[in-house]
This record gives structure tokens, sequence and C-alpha cells, in this order.
């Protein structure tokens, strides 16, 4: 089935670019917005399977339309566009329930590719950027939230995936199979209340499970 995309951005021009070179990759764009508000009323009109969004924009920025938009859309995914990866918007926007981000100036393959991991439901944020952007903007532990009780073995992959560690690496390190990591992330989600590995790794961050630099 066609994978549905809507573009968000309060450049025309850029939105044109976006479609074009989506639309010939096979991507059905089912429509545009130009801020937040327009972004959050033709998700919930058209349901896409993947929001692109910009996160300046006037009325409503895409961090409030992002969450918005997964909690009442828990099946369509966000892709956010950005021109800065280490940001603090960026931070935000992943922590509202994005699925990654991408930067504008990114190469056409390199966007389709990232459109075409979202949408299966994984997440688009390189382990390397995803560390160091919690190291950067993550609260200090002395506001740290509060965990459901794990067990040791939970609390060890989750502490490898925020670390950026793959499943195939998880697996080596605590001698399992990889089959078995992944029913361990879908346990972790399904115990923190999480989207994917990206909300993971940002709440060990958050909740000083992980603290920065401890490697």
């Amino acid at each position: 089935m066609t994978t549905s995309v809507l573009i968000v951005d309060d450049q025309e021009l850029l939105r044109a670019g976006f479609r074009l070179i989506l639309e010939k990759s096979g991507f059905d764009v089912v429509g545009e917005a130009a801020d937040g508000v327009e972004a959050i009323e033709r998700a919930r009109a058209l349901s896409p399977d993947v929001v692109l969004m910009d996160i300046r924009m006037p009325r409503l920025d895409g961090i409030e339309a992002t969450r918005r938009i997964v909690a009442q859309l828990p099946a369509t995914r966000v892709l956010v566009l950005t021109t800065f990866d280490l940001d603090e918007y960026v931070y935000d926007a992943v922590r509202a329930g994005a699925s990654g981000f991408v930067l504008k100036d990114l190469r056409p393959a390199d966007l389709v590719r990232a459109v075409e991991i979202v949408a299966t439901g994984e997440s688009m944020l390189a382990p390397q950027v995803t560390r160091r952007l919690l190291e950067q903007f993550a609260p200090p532990p002395s506001q740290a939230v509060a965990l459901p009780v794990l067990t040791d073995r939970e609390t060890e992959v989750l502490t490898l995936i925020a670390a950026g560690r793959s499943n195939t690496e998880i697996a080596g390190l605590l001698f399992l199979s990889e089959a078995t990591v992944k029913t361990y992330d879908s346990r972790l989600l399904a115990k923190l209340g999480l989207r994917d590995r990206v909300q993971i790794a940002v709440l060990a961050y958050e909740s000083g499970l992980v603290l920065p630099g401890s490697g």
C-alpha cells in the first residue's frame, strides 16, 4: 500500500520541492499545510501515514502540532524538518512524539529513505545524534521523572537503547537472541506507554537512569 504523506512548512517553495521528490518516489502526498494549526486540521482530515513537519512556523509551531497529532492519531508518524541538528527545538519535538528528524538540506534519496523508515514504525534518529541531543538538553538529575518498576533485564536493555546500541549489539552484549531483544523492546514500549526507541532513550535520560557523559 502506498505511504501517504502530509507536508508541513511555512515556505511554499520548500513544500513544492518536497512534494516533487516524494511523488517521484511513489509516495502519495495527500496534502500540505503552512503552519501548525493547518497541520492539525489536515492531519485529522487526511490521517496520513507520515507528517513531514517543520518546527518554526507562525500561529502554532511544529512542536505543539506534533504533540497534538500523535495524541490524536496514534498511527501517524511525525518526521521533523530542521536546519540545525543539535537544536533544543529538535529535542522538544522528539519529546513531543516525533519519530526523528532530518535536515532541510538533505539529499533527495535521504529524504525518501527517512520517510520510508518512519512509515514502518521505526525511528529516524541516528544513535550518535540522539545521545548528543539528550546529553545537551536533558534535564538535570534533580528534576528526574519516575520510572515504573522494571526487571533487571528490562533496565539493562533500556540503558543500552539510550546508549545508542542497535538490537544486534544489545543481543551480543547480553548474550540474547535478536528476537528476544525485540521482545524486550516491545515490552518496554508497552510498559512505559511510548511509541518507539527514541522515546525510550529520552525517558532513560529524563529519569536519571542514564546520566550525560556516562558512556
